[in-house]
């Protein structure tokens, strides 16, 4: 139950911050996606290596061994620092702002529009039961 009284005004910033979170949460995993992808393409990469070594091509294989596998995506970042970076920075600086606004206007309680909503079905369900 919502237990603040709060404004329209109100309620909608904090469901607006809490879709933005979800959001967030929701282009994270894509970025563990993107992470993971870059891990597999680095494993045949390496097998690649390997291969073309065995098949005589030292050249190609040294270059994959020396520039492309210990490589960056980003710069000299590889993709797990970027995640890290975004897990600890913005994604963590978002997330603790969003609880904060609620503490502050909703006494902590999150999904105030979603726990309305289902009050109110569930009133109205018990209503025509009877």
């Amino acid at each position: 139950m919502v237990e603040h009284d709060l404004t329209p005004a109100e309620k909608a910033a904090l469901h607006e911050l809490q879709l933005g979170i979800e959001h967030l949460y929701r282009a994270f995993g894509k970025f563990l996606e993107f992470h993971h992808g870059i891990g597999h393409a680095m494993d045949r990469f390496a097998t690649a290596e390997r291969v073309l070594r065995e098949a005589g091509y030292t050249d190609f294989a040294d270059e994959l061994r020396d520039q492309h596998l210990p490589a960056g995506v980003v710069g000299d970042k590889w993709t797990y620092e970027l995640v890290e970076e975004f897990k600890r920075g913005f994604l963590a600086d978002a997330d603790d702002f969003e609880r904060r606004v609620c503490r502050e206007l909703a006494g902590g309680i999150d999904h105030v529009s979603e726990r309305e909503l289902q009050l109110y079905w569930r009133a109205n369900a018990k209503k025509n039961a009877t």
